[in-house]
């Protein structure tokens, strides 16, 4: 019985020994030249476990958003997002998957720009859909198409979110909205220079829940093709408008997911947001090609 063991114990090790090691997730530091912006752009890109093993194989991919005052680094560093992604892909609850984490901010509002939409002077939304977008997923091993493909982010990320998939309901299969910044009083008048007032002047030109109201038919047949749900907590100052958006999408008959849950607009929240809105992309993803 002894030698038995023995034996066995020795082809497992023989075995282990012989076997291609799978490789780790990692979260690579990258960049793009946009000549839209005529600037470098740091993006975070999260790669799961066993990326690059089979260069047949490619993953689909979610675009997840920081918020105002924040920069790329923010998910990994403050979301720490890379754990829960691990464990909900190790588990089988989401599909392994590329996250990319592009920049679109600084913590000086008034002083350096912030915001996912066009603005004078910084037209990001047309760099994100016509360089971000083809570039990265180019470069790296994405299946590339509405079906693999999917958008979330906080507060300003999540305005940012729903707006992309508003405008370009062809491009994602599914959004997450995390305490999301979907509306803006008029602001009052200001230093044009200020970025502050800027960015908050396009989220008032610029409403998701405007969007939904103005909607016509031919715009909500083409929203009814995403997958939508807002996530926000019962103690956040912007509960308010994840409702409102929400009933709206009720009236015009476009079906979505509320959640509210327990917190306010903090990164405890938005940690805990990872454990739906990954599973939430995966299950709309199609199969992987």
């Amino acid at each position: 019985m002894k030698r038995l063991l023995c034996l066995f114990a020795l082809l497992t090790l023989t075995v282990c020994a012989f076997a291609t090691p799978l490789k780790r997730s990692e979260i690579r530091a990258d960049h793009i030249y946009s000549k839209i912006l005529g600037e470098d752009v740091s993006v975070n890109v999260y790669l799961p476990a066993g990326y690059d093993q089979d260069a047949v194989k490619k993953y689909p991919v979610v675009y997840l958003l920081h918020g105002l005052y924040g920069v790329f680094t923010d998910w990994a560093d403050k979301g720490r997002m890379k754990e829960p992604v691990d464990e909900m892909i190790a588990s089988g609850e989401a599909a392994p998957m590329i996250i990319i984490m592009p920049n679109a901010g600084d913590p000086d509002v008034h002083h350096k720009w912030n915001g996912y939409l066009n603005m004078p002077g910084r037209p990001y939304e047309d760099f994100f859909f016509k360089e971000l977008i083809p570039t990265f997923e180019s470069r790296y091993l994405i299946v590339g198409n509405k079906q693999h493909r999917a958008i979330m982010g906080l507060s300003m990320g999540g305005g940012g979110s729903t707006l992309y998939s508003q405008r370009h309901p062809d491009m994602f299969s599914s959004c997450y909205a995390m305490s999301a910044w979907l509306d803006q009083p008029d602001p009052k008048p200001a230093d044009p220079d200020d970025k502050l007032y800027i960015v908050r002047k396009s989220m008032h030109d610029n409403s998701p829940i405007q969007f939904v109201i103005n909607a016509d038919d031919k715009t909500l047949d083409a929203l009814r093709t995403v997958k939508w749900f807002f996530d926000c907590g019962d103690d956040d100052f912007l509960l308010d408008q994840s409702l409102q958006i929400y009933q709206e999408m009720r009236n015009r008959k476009v079906k979505a997911e509320l959640r509210i849950r327990d917190g306010w607009h903090c990164w405890e929240y938005w940690h805990t947001a990872l454990r739906q809105s990954i599973p939430f992309a995966s299950r709309n993803f199609g199969a992987a090609e």
